[in-house]
């Protein structure tokens, strides 16, 4: 059994999802190393749509086992909203789910305080949160003092006693932040969460132990990260990033499982570029309502999974690309949503960056200079037939497989999986040695 691991490579909504679901059977283990209620994974199973944000997409393959790392910060009810959403879909999944009792976990007040702290930001300093809390919980998890961990559920007493002065706290600072900002009882919450934590009861546990000894005994694991690699704390596109390493680097820390120990590392892409939330994004695509840009967003659907909120959305950029494959060791690169792009004319690539006058190939860590920077293009012809019923390379015509080819060349990875639509079928492996 193989130890492998299933990241984006973009900002987020890269369709990892459905890679996972697709490698889900060759594992035992399916593991979310990062971030928390923020990711939104849409996953189409058996005929019907799933949207989860905390719980591994692998766990609908009913011989796999979920596990919810302790670099996740976990929001309960909405685990207990997903475990519900699978079970009302016929996934029965409580029995195989574990969670960790070190992941940290997610008050109302983390929700109040990042609203208060994105609405207070000055013009252009707003992050663009979902506004789930994750920020701020991952603050008090580095502050060492107001965090609560999700094996502290387990005795309202106790729970209480470690709620009092964070709550006190939590409290002065929403206020000092604007009066009027709601106020949290530790009571309160120390009955519902402890209630929170009788629920998933026989879900949390160590599971550090728990994987470690699986990896004794070969039992394969597939590490599925949340958001893309461009969100990465420490190696994105700061500060517009997420709170978490949302690259392969956040495997060792959030699951406590020797990332050296991985055999295959798959570097998810869409065909084209797309962002949710503040920041530069060279190749965004603002050419109004009746542009390329409003046409891949509608038929690609590009709308966040967890807010709603329309996605940017631009042409594929292989500076990102070749930052990132290299950030993530990719092995093997899948390119998503090839199908959006039928129809076009012609196909465009940012293979450099143009700032103050020098041509740069390199993707800068520096946020104002990526702010400057304007795409150099290669244009490649499209093609007009719908391919969405692929299924052999040899179905894709001949424009598409050098698109493909094109992408190989630029970031230096080659291309094993192009996907044509959302369902498993329709999933076209151009390498054998990459199949599933």
């Amino acid at each position: 059994m193989a130890f492998t691991c299933v990241v984006g490579l973009q900002w987020g909504d890269e369709a990892k999802g459905k890679i996972v679901d697709v490698l889900a059977p060759k594992h035992r283990y399916i593991v979310r190393f990062n971030g928390g209620a923020n990711a939104g994974h849409t996953v189409v199973f058996e005929g019907k749509t799933f949207k989860l944000s905390i719980l591994p997409t692998g766990i609908l393959c009913p011989t796999a086992i979920g596990v919810v790392g302790n670099g996740v910060v976990i929001y309960p009810p909405r685990i207990l909203e997903e475990l519900a959403q699978l079970s009302q879909g016929g996934v029965e999944a409580l029995d195989r789910l574990k969670i960790s009792n070190a992941a940290h976990v997610i008050f109302p007040y983390h929700f109040e305080q990042e609203r208060l702290s994105e609405t207070s930001a000055g013009n252009g300093e707003a992050i663009g949160t979902t506004g789930r809390g994750i920020g701020p919980c991952y603050e008090d998890k580095a502050s060492r003092r107001w965090a609560v961990r999700m094996g502290d559920l387990g005795d309202e007493r106790a729970l209480l006693a470690r709620l009092g002065p964070i709550v006190e706290r939590k409290n002065k600072l929403n206020r000092a932040l604007d009066p009027q900002a709601k106020e949290f009882d530790a009571a309160v919450l120390a009955r519902e969460y402890f209630e929170y934590g009788q629920k998933l009861k026989g879900c949390i546990t160590d599971t550090q132990t728990l994987l470690g000894e699986a990896a004794k005994k070969g039992e394969g694991m597939l590490f599925e990260a949340a958001q893309g690699s461009l969100l990465d704390l420490d190696h994105g596109s700061y500060p517009y990033v997420t709170s978490s390493n949302s690259s392969a680097a956040g495997i060792w820390s959030g699951s406590g499982f020797a990332a050296r120990k991985l055999d295959k590392i798959y570097g998810i892409v869409k065909a084209y570029t797309s962002r949710v939330g503040g920041g530069a994004m060279p190749t965004e695509l603002l050419d109004g309502p009746e542009g390329i840009g409003e046409r891949i967003r509608k038929i690609g659907r590009e709308f966040g999974t967890v807010t709603g909120r329309p996605r940017r959305v631009g042409w594929l950029d292989a500076v990102t690309l070749r930052h990132t494959a290299r950030l993530n060791d990719a092995d093997t690169l899948c390119v998503m949503l090839l199908d959006v792009l039928s129809g076009l004319k012609e196909l465009k690539i940012a293979v450099a960056y143009e700032v103050d006058g020098q041509r740069i190939t390199d993707f800068p860590t520096d946020s104002a200079v990526l702010a400057r920077c304007k795409p150099v293009f290669e244009t490649l012809p499209g093609w007009s037939q719908d391919i969405s019923t692929a299924r052999q390379p040899a179905d894709l015509p001949k424009e598409a497989l050098s698109y493909l080819a094109r992408i190989e060349e630029l970031v230096g990875r080659p291309v094993g999986v192009a996907s044509v639509g959302p369902d498993r079928q329709q999933t076209i492996w151009l390498k054998s040695k990459d199949g599933p």
